[in-house]
């Protein structure tokens, strides 16, 4: 038997939240997608979705400088330790709080992460094999508010770290006699980074309010001096009182604001040796993010505004200045070779490579705004189609991850898509009352087909040949038939008394079928003008139709959780699925009910049959798709399509620590105060906000597709567009094997010169590449 779809890609989701980084070589971009990792390689135009997860959404990821680990920490500060090499996870640790910044320094030994208002130094995992991949070596103490970013020097010997107190520390990453801290004022507002020179111990730090603070260091990096071994022995002599057994805590280092003159006798001194300021006067342009490249000097800002701008340190001059969002830069990379700078913007899902010598995009990619309502795949399988509810139709390769046109004529979400048979034209149906045909030789919509009275479309059906567009309408019952080569109105079908919710034309006869929520599907013939051939009537409100390939077949789903087939011909049923308990709800955090009630109102609302016909594809308002056999009507296998807990309705029971007198805590606004989140309103104010309130989407699957191919099937989910698929590669299937044929044994054969006998053992082992390998060693003579 063949192993299940795996999960092969996500589409249609570049960027979320959280810290872009580029890899060691600088061609490829690690861009955090919710709770997964999708890295973009920049050279060959190509993107792959990591097959591990994070419990809920990554916010910040740091790479090893040699590029084969990564650590990932989300929301709630769980990190997992990662092979990019081997795309797994190696291990798991939880911080217990929420993590600002993780840094690894440039000789990868140790890795520094900030949380609440300390800074925590571990051991970097190394190339042995470890019981512990974290091992805490020492605690930073001294700023009072929470730690928001990290940097190193090139010699690892030093790292800064600012803060939400407006201070920025430098902290010795060992005890040095003349640096184990050092504290820096001179801002009025959060520090959002900070920065060594290159091999030096010079600073540049960057608040908030858009300021930059240039400060001296009177000491060389190489004038640090080791602490003498006996006052070391003493200070590790008086933190023992402290140690518990239990738990190898490492070692304190306790910071002071102001420490005393004793203290900082000949020890290292910084002076602030220039201030400048990024706004112009009466601008309130707040500074969110930026990133600095220490052999060319170029640092780069990102504001609120989303506007950047490239400056040249330590002159401050000002090279380039350029608008590239209307939204705030939450994230901002430079490569190795700092000709590339990658630019996140969360609000809309953006993700940007911009080189700034040509002036050019290296990448351009958004996700949709809002989530996405549909989708079809081309005849060949090579490119797929979404609408979204922000009005915009994508087009995406689904080798390369990329979208690479988007048609953004629709006023209104976009309900409905599909590619006609020839797999040059897209069809689009929309809230805003058009049906548009784009052109996808010259990305241009050529056809726009309306209703005579302005109408809602909820649903779209194209004909076999192309020639015929059928949409329905949700507010006026009815269902309208154009002519794709004329454009023209040819009929307006009436007959349903609800809102028409999905169509399907026959593949094989010249039959539309039409489902509605007055509990009938209608069939119409359009050899016979169009009249109502057969009424099927259903006991629940109709939700979705399909036909099978063959055309033999009608699969409908229904509101009470069933899927029923029909032979369309004799309009007999010939089999029934109940499907609701499969589904298995979620229990939303402000739901009243519990899931098992609020499960009966619950159904599936896509379906797709196989390309063989044998088994059919159904999703729902879960987070589950569910694969039936068709002839047996059994469940063949379940998939969960996220475990991000970031989304609502992932749990089937509410954590009862989460209730309280009042309510559920997910009611509260979490977050007020930070920069993502809701201001804090003042006492007595009657006026704020009101639109505000604590929003977490819900997990669902709008629609679900197989590839033409068979070997793929993809959904679009709240999470974005997913692929899952048969992978050749995971298959091993050998033919009569025996214990002598090896992949080695088989190379050695082929050194001995014995063609023959290594190719019958490669077609034994079954292995692609190894025959292949095989038959172009063979000499031409031979």
């Amino acid at each position: 038997a063949s192993l299940p779809p795996q999960f092969s890609g996500l589409l249609g989701t570049v960027y979320r939240r959280g810290n872009l980084s580029f890899t060691r070589d600088g061609s490829a971009l690690v861009s955090p997608v919710g709770n997964r990792i999708s890295v973009f390689d920049l050279k060959n135009n190509k993107c792959e979705t990591y097959p591990l997860a994070t419990r809920l959404n990554i916010v910040c990821v740091g790479l090893s400088p040699d590029g084969s680990l990564a650590i990932l920490i989300d929301e709630e500060g769980a990190a997992l330790l990662v092979s990019l090499i081997g795309k797994c996870v190696i291990h798991r640790f939880f911080f217990h709080k929420p993590v600002h910044s993780v840094s690894f320094s440039p000789d990868g030994k140790k890795f520094v992460i900030t949380k609440d208002n300390i800074a925590l130094m571990y051991h970097a995992p190394g190339r042995k094999r470890e019981f512990n991949a974290f091992v805490l070596d020492k605690t930073y103490y001294g700023p009072y508010d929470e730690t928001t970013c990290i940097d190193w020097t090139d010699d690892s010997k030093c790292f800064a770290v600012g803060s939400k107190d407006m201070s920025t520390w430098v902290f010795g990453a060992e005890r040095w006699a003349n640096l184990i801290y050092y504290s820096l004022g001179g801002h009025k507002d959060v520090i959002v980074a900070c920065f060594f020179e290159e091999n030096s111990l010079d600073l540049y730090t960057i608040s908030q309010d858009a300021a930059l603070c240039v400060w001296q260091c009177d000491t060389e990096l190489s004038g640090l001096k080791p602490m003498p071994p006996k006052d070391a022995a003493k200070e590790n002599n008086a933190e023992k009182d402290e140690e518990f057994l239990e738990e190898p805590k490492g070692e304190e280092i306790h910071g002071k604001a102001n420490p005393s003159e004793k203290e900082s006798r000949n020890k290292v001194k910084y002076s602030r040796v220039a201030k400048y300021f990024f706004n112009k006067e009466g601008d309130f342009n707040n500074l969110t993010s930026a990133a600095y490249h220490k052999k060319t000097h170029l640092l780069v800002t990102g504001f609120a505004s989303g506007i950047f701008h490239l400056h040249e340190l330590p002159d401050f001059n000002l090279i380039h200045s350029l608008s590239i969002s209307d939204q705030r830069i939450a994230s901002i990379s430079i490569n190795c070779t700092g000709d590339w700078i990658a630019f996140g913007c969360s609000g809309l899902g953006q993700l940007l490579v911009w080189e700034w010598q040509s002036e050019s995009y290296v990448l351009k990619q958004q996700g949709h705004f809002n989530s996405m309502v549909s989708l079809a795949y081309s005849p060949d399988g090579q490119y797929i189609v979404t609408g979204g509810e922000d009005g915009k139709v994508k087009v995406w390769n689904t080798s390369s991850s990329f979208c690479f046109v988007t048609f953004t004529e629709h006023n209104s979400g976009v309900t409905a898509v599909t590619f006609t048979s020839t797999g040059y034209v897209i069809l689009s149906a929309s809230l805003d009352g058009t049906v548009r045909a784009f052109d996808l030789h010259r990305y241009r919509n050529f056809r726009t087909f309306t209703s005579p009275r302005p109408t809602q479309f909820s649903c779209l059906a194209v004909d076999s040949s192309g020639e015929i567009v059928s949409a329905g309408s949700q507010d006026s019952f009815e269902i309208f038939i154009w002519s794709m080569q004329s454009g023209r109105l040819l009929d307006i079908l009436s007959g349903h008394e609800g809102p028409i919710s999905s169509l399907s034309f026959n593949p094989t006869k010249c039959v539309l079928a039409s489902a509605s929520w007055d509990k009938t599907v209608k069939l119409w013939d359009m050899l016979d003008s169009w009249r109502t051939k057969e009424t099927l009537i259903l006991n629940s409100d109709v939700l979705v139709v399909a036909f099978r390939p063959d055309g033999k077949e009608l699969a409908v789903a229904a509101l009470n959780g069933q899927i029923t087939f029909w032979d369309h011909e004799n309009a007999v049923q010939t089999g029934s699925i109940e499907g609701r308990h499969d589904l298995q709800m979620g229990r939303k955090e402000l739901d009243e009910i519990t899931a098992k009630q609020a499960a009966k109102g619950k159904s599936f609302t896509t379906l797709c049959y196989s390309a063989d016909g044998q088994s059919i594809l159904a999703g729902g308002l879960s987070k589950f798709v569910c694969i039936y056999n068709v002839k047996e009507q059994i469940l063949m296998k379940k998939f969960e399509i996220s475990c991000n807990f970031s989304l609502d309705a992932m749990e089937e029971y509410i954590d009862r620590r989460k209730m309280t007198e009042f309510g559920s805590m997910a009611l509260i606004d979490e977050g007020a105060g930070d920069e993502d989140g809701v201001a804090i309103p003042l006492p007595g104010v009657k006026r704020g906000d009101m639109s505000y309130r604590h929003f977490k989407p819900e997990i669902r699957v709008t629609c679900l597709r197989f590839s033409p191919t068979g070997e793929s099937w993809a959904a679009t989910t709240t999470e974005g567009l997913l692929i899952y698929s048969l992978d050749a590669g995971l298959i091993f299937d050998p033919f009569e094997l025996d214990i002598d044929i090896t992949p080695s044994n088989i190379h050695k054969t082929l050194r001995q010169k014995e063609y023959t006998v290594a190719i019958v053992m490669a077609f034994k082992l079954n292995e692609k590449k190894l025959i292949q390998e095989v038959i172009e060693a063979v000499p031409s003579n031979e």
